[in-house]
């Protein structure tokens, strides 16, 4: 009997929960690990050390003690004033001179003597009866060097024999030197340093996960935050506090939820904006459909106008809110090298087919600046449309420019009624509107393009009182530029009537 099949998504799953570890762990561990390998390294590496420093200072010893030997050797006898003839007076001479240390005998053998002469030492007597200190005297005796004895009793013992010979006697000098005493404070330090590196160890282990822990703080909340974020609520932001690393990665998470929120703002907006503005030329198209009697030319004709009339509005109105929508974007707006002064002129040239008014040249501003073309001329004709609007024939609109202290003001002014100071700031929204004159088929989308253009570079647009009485709107846009010297020149320009006439 089998039991159930899991699928490859549930086997993953299965293994993931088992496999799943915190990154906080994985820090912990990582410090860990690394902490014992190079506290390890690092007690080995004394060790080491430590125990080369002694068979160093062994064979220092060594060395010094023949050093001393041959020197009396190569000296005359005290007691006859002539040189050493006996080999065992030599040797015996020599014990008695020298004191070793605890951890050293010195023994004399000579051939008449069948027990070694030797120096007084805590291991003497029991040393002389290990196995292996006979075997290595002997092997030694008549060439001499050194042999390394491991005892159970006396641990590491070194045995170096010297051989004496003069023409009548021979004799050797055994050295035995215990390492014991050296080895047992060797251990005894890394006994201590492994403590020592292993409380060390604990408390670096805490202190990693406790710091590891403040340090993924910020990636906890911003999974968390993430985890909450739906379509319909992208207002939450994580806090942004140091300036590590993760503070970067938090505030570029910010500026990308500003992003996302921005763009669903934008694109809520416009589905609300278009619902409710083509809602009514959808009833009046539908409702004249229904009443259409086709049998008529007459009523055909005439409704075939009023339906085209419809569709050309909703057709403008569906393309200011796809601008407005537009303006959110990156590459909105395009900015290059331009001569204000010939835009100013261009846009003046552009702007006397809109109406029957005396368009006026303020003021140029002879200056090169970084702006897009296209939409400031975009927004000053739709300012020279609103001003047409709101005048009539006779009336003066004006349109001019100039620089100061790194901005281009760029502005249209008109002797018409004017924006009461109450509606000059809600005629800049979607839709919103101040008073409107007769025949005005307008959305309320033009001033908002205006001003979505005037953010898009950075800069504002605003309403003043103008001289003589009437309305003045002003773009106001930061701009690198090329000037030098003066870069304003005034000059008054008066195109009296509609163009042609």
């Amino acid at each position: 009997m089998t039991g159930p099949t899991l699928t490859t998504t549930e086997r993953g799953r299965q293994g993931g929960s088992f496999a799943r570890i915190s990154v906080r762990t994985r820090i912990t561990a990582v410090i860990a690990l690394l902490s014992t390998a190079a506290m390890a390294g690092a007690g080995i590496l004394v060790y080491t050390l430590e125990s080369a420093r002694i068979e160093r200072q062994t064979s220092e010893q060594i060395d010094q003690e023949i050093a001393e030997f041959r020197r009396l050797q190569g000296g005359d006898d005290p007691e006859t004033g002539e040189a050493f003839t006996d080999v065992g007076r030599l040797l015996d001479l020599f014990l008695r001179r020298n004191v070793p240390d605890d951890d050293e005998i010195l023994l004399a053998y000579t051939d008449a003597a069948d027990e070694p002469s030797r120096t007084v030492n805590r291991n003497a007597e029991e040393f002389l009866t290990e196995p292996g200190y006979e075997a290595a005297v002997t092997e030694l005796f008549d060439e001499g060097g050194t042999e390394v004895l491991a005892s159970d009793a006396f641990g590491e013992v070194w045995v170096t024999v010297l051989p004496v010979v003069n023409e009548t006697t021979q004799g050797s000098l055994v050295i035995v030197s215990f390492l014991a005493d050296e080895h047992d404070e060797i251990n005894q330090t890394m006994q201590t340093y492994a403590i020592v590196a292993l409380l060390s160890l604990g408390l670096l282990v805490l202190l990693a996960s406790t710091q590891s822990g403040r340090l993924l703080a910020p990636l906890r909340t911003l999974r968390e935050t993430a985890s909450d974020i739906t379509a319909t609520d992208l207002s939450r932001r994580i806090p942004e506090q140091g300036n590590d690393d993760i503070t970067a990665l938090t505030r570029t998470f910010n500026v990308m939820l500003d992003r996302l929120e921005g763009g669903f703002v934008t694109q809520r907006q416009f589905l609300d904006d278009a619902g409710h503005e083509l809602k009514t030329p959808l009833t009046v198209l539908r409702g004249h459909l229904e009443l259409l009697d086709a049998s008529s030319p007459e009523d055909v004709d005439e409704t075939r106008a009023l339906l085209l009339e419809e569709v050309d509005r909703m057709a403008r109105l569906v393309g200011d809110l796809i601008l407005l929508a537009k303006t959110s974007r990156p590459d909105f707006v395009t900015t290059g090298p331009t001569d204000v002064a010939a835009l100013t002129e261009t846009t003046l040239s552009k702007a006397r087919a809109l109406g029957e008014r005396t368009w006026v040249l303020d003021a140029t501003a002879e200056v090169r600046a970084d702006l897009d073309e296209q939409r400031v001329t975009q927004a000053l004709l739709q300012l020279c449309d609103n001003a047409v609007k709101h005048t009539g024939p006779g009336d003066t609109v004006a349109l001019g420019s100039s620089y100061d202290e790194g901005r281009v003001r760029l502005w249209v002014r008109d002797t018409g009624p004017g924006v009461p100071v109450a509606d000059r700031e809600q005629i800049f929204e979607r839709f919103g509107r101040s008073v409107v004159p007769d025949g005005d088929e307008g959305f309320g989308l033009g001033l908002s393009i205006v001003r979505a253009i005037a953010l898009a570079h950075g800069g504002s647009v605003c309403v003043e009182e103008a001289e003589p009485p009437g309305a003045r709107f002003v773009l106001s846009l930061p701009a690198r530029t090329d000037a030098s010297g003066p870069v304003t020149t005034t000059q008054t320009m008066e195109v009296p009537l509609w163009p042609g006439s």
